[in-house]
């Protein structure tokens, strides 16, 4: 039997075609969750992608997309292959007119790190920027998920990412019930700067029982006293720290009544991975939760 439908007779098979079309029509939309809650739809995989920061960069290789990445920015010195790119600029100073001539058919931005005016006139130009924030560990796994579906390596992006959650459970649960220490993180010495308990290190120090003892400050990266730190009184001191440099917490040992400075409990960690959300930051995080573990044993020895 025919099938009428506003006045028009539809043959059933031409019925079934249209309906099949119509899906996959809608099947190759690939949707991409933003910072902000709203979503980017993409009608096809992304071919010639541009990253807006080092670590967003790293992702996109480590999804297996490496060769679809056209363009980055200062600092994407990981992995070898992000090296040779072209750069737009830094995380927050960025060449426009160099992005839109590129003509990338995905702008994968930081959301919190590049400037806003920045990300919203490439937008205006017509480019598709999918805005991205990694707070959690967790998320590492979640955006490369998504990478690897917006670049079509789904398959290699999960063998990743599956490792990720591996990693993050097996941590979770070797640290679960582990008594809490407090913890000051020192992102930079002079001025003094430090962060509060929402960004990726404070919670992935949460999963082994660090308390930043800024944690509840309503900035995510601020600066503070000497004084605040010292009467904060933490059992630990954590600074990212590149190999070579000088030590970044040796002034603290001015104050030897802290308890940080007492127990010896001054602590670096690679700069070039804990400060990245990439699968690099996990062995930076499992080094910062077996100090906090040591320093327990120890505290249990006294």
């Amino acid at each position: 039997m025919n099938q009428r439908k506003g006045g028009i007779r539809i043959q059933p098979g031409l019925a079934l075609v249209l309906l099949i079309c119509c899906q996959r029509l809608w099947a190759g939309n690939i949707a991409l969750d933003q910072a902000d809650g709203s979503t980017l739809l993409l009608d096809s995989p992304a071919t010639r992608i541009v990253t807006l920061s080092p670590h967003l960069a790293e992702l996109v290789f480590a999804a297996g997309a490496g060769e679809q990445l056209i363009a980055t920015v200062e600092y994407s010195n990981y992995p070898e292959g992000a090296q040779a790119l072209p750069r737009v600029g830094d995380a927050y100073r960025l060449d426009s007119e160099r992005i839109v001539a590129l003509r990338p058919d995905l702008v994968i931005a930081w959301d919190s790190g590049n400037p806003k005016p920045a990300i919203e006139q490439l937008r205006s130009f017509g480019l598709p920027v999918w805005s991205v924030e990694i707070r959690e560990p967790f998320e590492i796994a979640d955006t490369l998920d998504a990478i690897g579906l917006a670049t079509a390596h789904e398959n290699t992006a999960a063998r990743e990412s599956a490792s990720i959650r591996q990693q993050l459970n097996t941590l979770s649960v070797n640290y679960q019930g582990a008594r809490p220490l407090s913890y000051f993180y020192q992102v930079g010495e002079k001025p003094l700067f430090t962060i509060n308990g929402e960004l990726l290190i404070s919670k992935g120090l949460k999963m082994c029982g660090g308390h930043n003892v800024f944690g509840e400050e309503p900035g995510i990266a601020f600066q503070v006293g000497y004084e605040a730190v010292i009467v904060a009184n933490p059992d630990a001191l954590f600074a990212p720290s590149f190999e070579g440099s000088e030590d970044p917490l040796s002034s603290w040992r001015t104050w030897p009544a802290m308890k940080a400075v007492r127990h010896d409990a001054l602590f670096l960690l690679p700069a070039d991975s804990v400060s990245r959300a990439t699968s690099r930051f996990l062995p930076a995080l499992e080094l910062a939760c077996r100090l906090l573990s040591d320093l327990r044993e120890q505290a249990s020895d006294g």
